[in-house]
């Protein structure tokens, strides 16, 4: 019988400490409810003591999502350990997360604490969390690089205090597989009460080997993986749950290890996370990437047509992608359009069913044809929840090689009323932005990152969809943005009120609750 590998979820912290991967609270929540779907055992929320608005984040997805293990990050601390407490207690199932560094190089120079000092820090601090918290995991920052026979040490401590997981994170992707499956193993050997805990692994992929070591570390004996989705993480990223999970089912006669994860909600999953931090995969991405499932040689397409074992050792149905190409046009009904959305792995409103179709058909009046792609990319540009303290009405450009850009921009109020400003820029989507910021008094505003590119690459007509995202920053705090349309500065305008919108909602919620 193939054993059971525990999965923490961990895209919600690492994954956003990512640079330019902050989330709102409406994304977070949205990502949660995608990753309780997707089956994972385990959903790291956030690092509760790091700022106001992780706290909030991680006490409302405690108290909005069921049927998993919710967690919080806490340093070693009593103060971090309360603060995770304090957000986790309405929680199903909660776990305080606590971490100390115990390297040599860590203690030495970030901790300046002797080995026996980070000893009796840990288990004093698992003591604590445990008082609070029936579950409680214990991290040893930076094991890879430890001494054995002190993290033996350590590990036998703090079980021994009542942690119920001990991980041993690869901080900093040092390890390698053979050697990263010899430390696990000399853990099971070396640790007398090991079996009294899961035992967890956290690989980073700084040398490209995030998922290798992390398999490597499930075969030697580790209990439960801690990975993100879309590789997600700090500097080159953790390992990949999509990996991991695929790895298992398209490999299960080798590994002989199965999840809880539903591999058909991958693809959903893998987009709204991208839809939530602006950041999208590389084309080559295993497993989610646009180009996993594509054949462009002639020789791949004919084997695939043959027999699609040839070229493809798993099917893009497994892991939820479309494969077929239904045609939607001008000339489809709700009915067809509603569908496609289900088959998709949309389930919206009547509201937003009928704001989304209305959309469609005015895509499908500019297009010959509407694509998977169009309305991936049509559901990730519509509306988010958030308010619109401002819409788009019209614009007008006016820009050439042999004058300054020009742009007329009015946007309309949540009051109903219309405001119209002209500015002038370095091209038209400067000039748009410019005008937005002149009707917003968004001086404070910055502009961190802009990309666009085309929503589905087999259009190369006029008729072609673009997709931009923005990032913004005001204040040191980042919000993204996300539009779509045939026009790439309409596109680009959507997405640049998209983030402000969100921005201005956050601040609102922020003043509404320090005036309470």
């Amino acid at each position: 019988m193939a054993r059971q590998i525990k999965l923490f979820d961990t895209t919600l912290r690492d994954g956003e400490q990512s640079p330019g991967c902050s989330m709102n609270l409406q994304d977070k929540l949205e990502v949660a409810e995608s990753l309780a779907s997707l089956g994972v055992d385990i959903i790291e929320a956030g690092f509760a003591i790091a700022s106001p608005g992780d706290f909030k984040s991680v006490q409302a997805i405690a108290k909005s999502i069921r049927g998993v293990t919710i967690a919080s990050l806490s340093r070693a601390l009593e103060k971090d350990i309360d603060a995770s407490w304090e957000a986790l207690r309405e929680a199903e199932s909660p776990r305080i997360h606590t971490f100390l560094a115990t390297s040599p190089l860590h203690m030495e120079y970030k901790l300046k604490k002797t080995p026996d000092q980070v000893y009796e820090q840990a288990v004093a601090m698992v003591k604590y969390a445990r008082n609070l918290c029936g579950d409680v995991e214990f991290s040893l920052e930076d094991a890879s690089r430890s001494e054995p026979e002190f993290m033996y040490r350590v590990i036998e401590g703090v079980i021994a205090a009542g942690a119920s997981t001990v991980n041993i994170p690869d901080t900093v992707g040092y390890a390698v597989p053979e050697e990263y499956a010899a430390l696990i193993r000399n853990i099971r050997n070396n640790v007398p009460n090991v079996d009294k805990a899961v035992l967890s692994v956290h690989c980073h992929n700084d040398l490209g080997l995030g998922v290798a070591n992390s398999l490597a570390a499930a075969l030697a004996g580790a209990d439960q993986i801690e990975c993100t989705i879309n590789g997600l993480g700090e500097r080159a990223g953790n390992a990949a749950l999509e990996e991991i999970v695929m790895n298992l089912y398209t490999r299960k006669e080798y590994y002989n290890m199965t999840t809880r994860v539903d591999s058909t909600r991958i693809w959903q999953t893998s987009r709204k996370v991208s839809k939530a931090t602006g950041v999208r995969c590389q084309p080559n991405k295993a497993i989610v990437g646009d180009n996993a499932f594509a054949h462009e040689s002639g020789i791949h397409q004919h084997g695939v047509l043959a027999n699609r074992a040839t070229y493809e050792i798993m099917t893009p149905e497994s892991i939820g992608l479309p494969h077929n190409k239904m045609v939607l046009g001008k000339h489809s009904g709700r009915h067809a359009f509603e569908e496609r959305l289900a088959y998709l792995g949309h389930r919206v409103s009547e509201e937003r069913l009928n704001e989304l179709f209305e959309a469609f058909k005015e895509l499908a009046d500019k297009k010959k044809t509407v694509s998977d792609r169009d309305i991936e990319a049509m559901v990730s540009g519509s509306s988010s929840g958030i308010p619109e303290s401002f819409q788009l009405d019209r614009f007008v450009i006016n820009s050439g090689s042999s004058m300054t850009a020009t742009s007329v921009v009015r946007l309309k109020l949540r009051d109903g009323t219309k405001v119209e400003k002209v500015a002038i820029g370095d091209g038209p989507v400067d000039a748009s932005f410019n005008a937005v910021d002149k009707i917003i008094g968004g001086s404070e505003i910055k502009l961190e990152d802009y990309n666009l590119q085309i929503v589905d690459a087999t259009d190369t007509g006029a008729d072609a969809q673009g997709e931009s995202h923005v990032r913004i920053t005001r204040d040191g705090r980042t919000w993204n943005g996300s539009g779509v349309s045939t026009d790439i500065v309409e596109s680009s305008l959507r997405a640049y009120l998209f983030a402000i919108n969100a921005m201005l909602y956050d601040l609102e919620q922020e003043k509404t609750r320090s005036a309470q």
